[in-house]
């Protein structure tokens, strides 16, 4: 009699599963796995020139948000970016280093050209309306919000996420680093890459 119950029990599992997969509501799809980090995006550089991720193809990206007025963790950020590109060497002409506002309001391309070239000569400055750095910050699945500080530069600070993103040159998630990583760490884990 027990082994009529187990087996009732999982006939009807085995059934619910069958159901629940062909039943799913219409547009779900099955997990691939893949971070859903990255995606097109439409920005100015930092000397005002319309850019997109296709002028970008078949080098990987090294992706970081923030802004210029932060105080501690961009600089650090852009730091472990230059020293990893310094440590790549010739590699790292393979590596598009890029550095995207999340304050698009006072990071205008000039502001941008200042900022980033103190770091490395490489990396580059990416700003653009509200809404094109809305949509890329989405896309990139980075926090981003406007805080008020009455002893910041006009009255307000950004808190944001501090990871740097390695995308590969299909513009696929890869992997992610600290804002404090080494240089080494990441230079020797992204060069068998390349």
């Amino acid at each position: 009699m027990r082994w009529k119950l187990l087996l009732t029990i999982l006939v009807a599992f085995a059934l619910g599963g069958s159901l629940a997969f062909i039943l799913r509501p219409a547009g779900m799809s099955d997990s691939t796995g893949e971070a859903q980090i990255g995606g097109p995006f439409s920005l100015v550089d930092q000397t005002g020139k319309a850019v997109t991720q296709q002028d970008y193809a078949g080098r990987y990206l090294l992706v970081m948000f923030g802004f210029t007025h932060c105080p501690d963790v961009c600089p650090t950020a852009l730091q472990v970016m230059a020293g990893t590109l310094d440590a790549l060497g010739a590699k790292a002409d393979k590596v598009a280093p890029l550095f995207i506002t999340v304050d698009p309001g006072r990071d205008t391309p000039e502001i941008m050209q200042g900022y980033v070239s103190a770091f490395h000569p490489k990396i580059q400055g990416l700003t653009g309306s509200e809404e094109q750095i809305a949509a890329v910050t989405r896309a990139y699945r980075v926090f981003a919000r406007r805080v008020d500080d009455a002893g910041s530069p006009d009255g307000y600070t950004m808190d944001h996420s501090a990871f740097i993103y390695l995308m590969d040159p299909s513009g696929r998630y890869v992997m992610h680093f600290r804002h404090n990583a080494s240089p080494d760490e990441i230079a020797s884990r992204i060069a068998p890459l390349l």
